[in-house]
């Protein structure tokens, strides 16, 4: 395969992820020998051993510890093994003799790598003596002296670097924090005058690759004595008894890869000493220190400045927390108010926006919304809602999390840079699959100071033998304009809008509950109210029977005794009766217009239309009425209601006729989601002042000399339609006629119920 080829096909991800913790070198300057328990027996050895001990590689791995140590050693190592956790012993000073009384001293440390083998690493012991405990108290109490005079976090970190470098005497620590993309900035340096300065500078993720920084996590502290060194390989290569390569995830002794000593050299740094600094399991960043010649630290001054390190890091995270906690403190305030506003609003909406503090403090935003039911509550500077809506459309299709938040939305969604100069920044909260409270913040044009140009953090060498990454040659300074970003999110900030997702989903679940709790209160008191109306009804029907019944006897009877008065009263008497027999009917016919119990079935409406007619023929007849009627649809309806709405309508627009023949039309049109229908006529009209009265039970505009009736015509109308889940009223004006409109949805009250039901539980759907 050509060049061009291998590159074409190169998956660089795969370069940069390599398994460094699986090289099976080591660094020339010690030894290491794997053993297998608890025989301690030599499984496999450095191949520089012969320097050290006489033997070679192969006559190694046919000893056993026993035989390299005296009896007084090896018990000693016997009794600390048999502990689980290792990290008592480390180090331990152990003496081998070479020849003879020549004795080497080495700073040794025990460890079981993940395959469950264990590996002792042997580093020659400058000094036979341990760094007394009183040397470790001073060197820290020393720092935190000097820390406690100063509140300001820069100085703190500033302070870190001075000691570490008065202890190890490098040319050059450097404080390096990582960022949430993984790329890090030197927020801190001490170094002797003739080397240029890092402050300040940014390096790429590229540079400390995340294998890298996954292997600063299991091992806090890290030892390049010479960039230059010529690694040492294992003998043998393979483990014998599992015949696979060494896990060297925590090993002291691991070789670099070639990749990190050249970018050492292009550095100029002939050793380096890396200490991590880790907060909430999570690499927070690096004490980096470097040297232009081979510099070796012993083991216990190493872990002299991982002490210090972690002592002063402690103290770094604490003034962290102190300096967010006023904020802190703040935001939970906002938020309890909002709460509070929230339950004291009919919408919660209202409670978010309408008052002070509102939505915006609670994350030191410019603009937010929100998207509730597909509608918009907007405050400060925002998209507008068209974008809006294609924002949360992208939302809903690529977040699933409870928040969400970038500070540069249009690099993930492109269609934002259209408004990037209002939400270049997004923070979002799902109440739900459908409905959103979304943060938003401007574009911030800043300059970032790179070391080295990022975007040429590595090059690929291809060579007939392999593949692989090389990193950049150059670190001088390299400004970058950075665009399409707003400030971040703070974390305290994201916490306080996860804050109020919970609160917001707590208060709707309780009015949802509180409204279910109502609808069976109303529905138990609908039933009741439907049997005394039905029972009302039949039982008043009997006294105004026998009331008719007698005045109409004792009109018989003493027809001849009765003067022209007393008939007149006798024939008021009826006609009051039958009046009151009428409005029984209708009262009757209100109550079983019922919106709960009837299952809605496919109706032609031309058939429901046909019957109302039919009712209506005679009066049809009497008044020349014309009826004609559009193509009308099929509906999911009741029948009987329909019929009744139609009867109720033409009957009221015969009734009201003015003195030419009545012409009524009834038309029908497809709209959404609903079917439209209007009633149009050309009686005498009503004044449009009146044109919600008359849906009112009981409610006339006329006398029932001029019109007879009871008035329960159209709010029958009305109750049939509120039935179906739809909407009726009417458009008038005197002496020009009539139209009554009302609506019936395509799927029917039983869609419309469902829909009803989603409205109150898409919160959480």
């Amino acid at each position: 395969m050509d060049i061009d080829s291998r590159l074409s096909t190169l998956n660089i991800n795969s370069l940069k992820e390599a398994p460094i913790h699986l090289s099976s070198q080591i660094q020339p300057h010690g030894i290491l020998l794997v053993l297998e328990e608890p025989s301690l027996q030599i499984l496999q050895a450095s191949e520089n051993t012969m320097e050290i001990f006489g033997l070679t590689p192969e006559k190694m791995i046919q000893k056993s510890l026993e035989d390299l140590l005296d009896p007084y050693q090896i018990s000693k190592i016997k009794f600390w093994l048999s502990e689980p956790n290792l990290d008592f012993i480390n180090p331990t000073k152990i003496w081998v003799r070479k020849q003879a009384d020549d004795y080497t001293v080495f700073d040794a440390v025990f460890q079981r790598n993940s395959d469950g083998f264990l590996l002792l690493e042997l580093e020659p012991a400058i000094s036979a003596a341990n760094i007394p405990f009183l040397s470790f108290y001073h060197l820290a109490k020393a720092s935190i002296n000097r820390l406690e005079k100063t509140a300001n976090l820069q100085e703190f970190c500033q302070i870190i670097v001075e000691e570490v470098r008065k202890v190890t005497g490098f040319d050059r620590v450097m404080l390096y924090k990582f960022d949430d993309d993984g790329h890090g900035c030197v927020i801190a340096e001490e170094k002797i005058p003739s080397l240029e300065s890092y402050l300040g500078l940014h390096y790429p993720e590229s540079d400390i690759p995340r294998p890298a920084r996954q292997l600063f996590i299991s091992n806090s502290i890290r030892l390049i004595p010479d960039s230059h060194l010529q690694p040492v390989g294992l003998f043998p290569l393979l483990n014998p008894l599992n015949h696979r390569p060494l896990n060297l995830t925590n090993s002291i002794l691991r070789s670099p890869s070639p990749c990190h000593l050249e970018y050492l050299h292009n550095m100029g740094v002939g050793a380096s000493l890396t200490i991590s600094l880790i907060k909430d399991k999570k690499l927070w960043g690096l004490i980096a220190c470097h040297h232009q010649t081979p510099k070796y630290v012993e083991y216990e001054l190493r872990k002299a400045c991982e002490f210090l390190g972690r002592v002063i890091f402690s103290e770094i995270s604490a003034r962290e927390e102190t300096e967010d906690y006023d904020y802190r403190m703040n935001l939970t305030y906002i938020q309890s108010r909002l709460v509070e506003y929230m339950s004291q609003s009919e919408s919660f909406v209202d409670g978010l926006v309408k008052n002070h503090p509102n939505l915006l403090d609670l994350t030191s935003a410019q603009g937010a919304a929100v998207c509730l039911g597909g509608k918009y509550t907007l405050i400060g500077e925002t998209p507008k809602e068209e974008e809006l809506n294609f924002l949360v459309e992208w939302l809903k299709n690529n977040v699933e999390d409870e928040v969400f938040s970038t500070d540069s939305l249009p690099r993930i969604y492109p269609d934002a840079i259209s408004f990037k100069n209002v939400a270049s920044g997004l923070l979002a909260i799902p109440i739900s699959k459908q409905n959103y409270v979304l943060w938003f913040r401007p574009e911030v044009i800043k300059t970032v100071n790179w070391g080295g140009d990022p975007n040429q953090a590595f090059e690929v060498n291809v060579s007939d033998e392999n593949v692989r990454l090389c990193p950049r040659k150059s670190f001088e300074s390299w400004k970058e304009t950075v665009r399409l970003t707003s400030l971040p999110w703070q974390y305290v900030e994201i916490k306080a809008a996860l804050g109020l997702r919970k609160a917001i989903v707590n208060l709707v679940l309780r009015q949802a509950d509180e409204l279910a709790l109502l609808a069976q209160d109303l529905e138990r008191s609908n039933a009741e109210l439907k049997k005394f109306a039905y029972v009302a009804s039949h039982d008043l029907q009997e006294p105004l029977n026998q009331v008719a019944n007698y005045v109409q006897l004792l009109e018989m009877r003493y027809a001849t005794e009765l003067d022209a008065d007393a008939k007149e009263f006798i024939g008021y008497a009826v006609e009051g009766v039958s009046l009151m027999q009428t409005l029984i009917d209708d009262v009757l016919a209100y109550s079983k217009v019922d919106t709960q119990a009837i299952a809605f079935q496919v109706t032609e409406v031309e058939i429901a239309l046909e019957r109302a007619l039919s009712n209506l023929r005679q009066r049809i007849a009497e008044t020349g009425a014309t009826i004609t009627h559009e193509p009308l649809p099929t509906v999911m309806a009741d029948g009987t209601q329909l019929m009744q709405l139609f009867q109720n309508l033409i009957g009221n627009a015969i009734k009201f006729r003015s003195h030419q023949p009545p012409q009524i039309h009834i038309g029908a049109e497809r709209l959404e989601d609903e079917w439209l229908f209007s009633v149009r006529d050309n009686g005498i009209g009503i004044d449009p002042q009146f044109s919600d009265r008359i849906f009112v039970i009981f409610q006339r505009l006329h006398t029932r000399d001029e019109y007879p009736g009871t008035g329960m015509g159209l709010a029958i109308c009305k109750k049939i339609i509120e039935c179906h889940r739809g909407r009726i009223w009417v458009e008038s004006q005197l002496g020009q006629g009539a139209t009554f409109y009302f609506t019936i949805p395509v799927g029917g009250r039983e869609r419309e119920r469902r829909n009803g039901r989603k409205t109150q539980n898409h919160l959480f759907g």
